[in-house]
């Protein structure tokens, strides 16, 4: 199968960057915001997107992992923090590519049942071919594709990217 890299490493530090002031932007006046990544590389993304709102601004971050069973959507979600660490406090929730909207869309409707001062979301590619009316707030890059086409992230220390395939 053939890949096409859509993003370079570089590419990726950038559009991190760019997602970290947008959202320090959007949460200024707040004391502290609650990033929330879906396990695997949704929480990979959120703990880069973490580090630099720590760098660039006074908000104390809260680091959540989100763990959502893709082939049971139905199944309870788990969260590494308590629904009452996370009630009424800003968060984003963070995941590394938008598909069909399908686990997004599960995992909000987990955040839900807590009250939230304001509630955000955050992908590093936003495939634009969806099941579900899902919109992200915070996107690194827009991308037209087809249905059977595959975009896939990789987080590696020194050289992350992402691949279409």
């Amino acid at each position: 199968m053939n890949q096409n890299t859509i993003l370079s490493h570089l590419e990726i530090e950038h559009k991190i960057k760019r997602i970290a002031y947008q959202i320090y932007e959007t949460f200024v006046e707040d004391e502290n915001i609650v990033i929330a990544g879906i396990s695997s590389n949704g929480y990979v993304f959120a703990t880069k997107i973490a580090a630099v709102l720590q760098s660039i601004s006074t908000l104390q971050v809260l680091l959540c992992e989100v763990t959502i069973d893709k082939q049971n959507l139905n199944a309870a979600i788990q969260t590494s923090l308590s629904k009452e660490i996370y009630q009424n406090k800003g968060l984003v929730l963070v995941d590394d590519v938008l598909n069909s909207g399908s686990t997004l869309m599960y995992s909000v409707k987990h955040f839900l049942d807590v009250p939230l001062k304001k509630f955000k979301t955050a992908v590093l590619v936003d495939r634009n071919h969806k099941k579900y009316p899902i919109k992200v707030d915070f996107k690194g890059i827009s991308l037209s594709t087809s249905s059977h086409e595959h975009v896939e992230v990789i987080f590696e220390k020194d050289n992350s990217y992402a691949v279409l395939s």
